[in-house]
């Protein structure tokens, strides 16, 4: 019985601390994607690959989408695999 307690606050721990990290992740992305957009139009003037505040801004901008699908991947994988641990 004491060993079934000590898996489930294992396993209870292990879900909080996913979902922490990608809860984590998914803010990381927004704050990324708001700076990129704040770069991009402050940088708008000069619109050309030599600017680098654009080139930044634009780059914050594709990062942002990695961090995003990452942090989901992440969780929808850890979710499918309590699931299939459930059956």
């Amino acid at each position: 019985m004491a060993s079934k307690t000590a898996m489930v606050s294992q396993l209870e721990r292990k879900d909080k601390n996913m979902r922490r990290a990608v809860l984590t992740m998914t803010v990381l992305a927004w704050i990324a994607l708001i700076t990129g957009v704040t770069m991009c139009l402050i940088n708008l003037n000069d619109f050309n690959d030599r600017n680098l505040g654009l080139m930044v801004g634009i780059g914050f901008l594709v990062g942002s989408v990695f961090i995003y699908v990452i942090a989901k991947s992440i969780g929808l994988v850890h979710t499918r695999r309590e699931d299939e641990g459930a059956d």
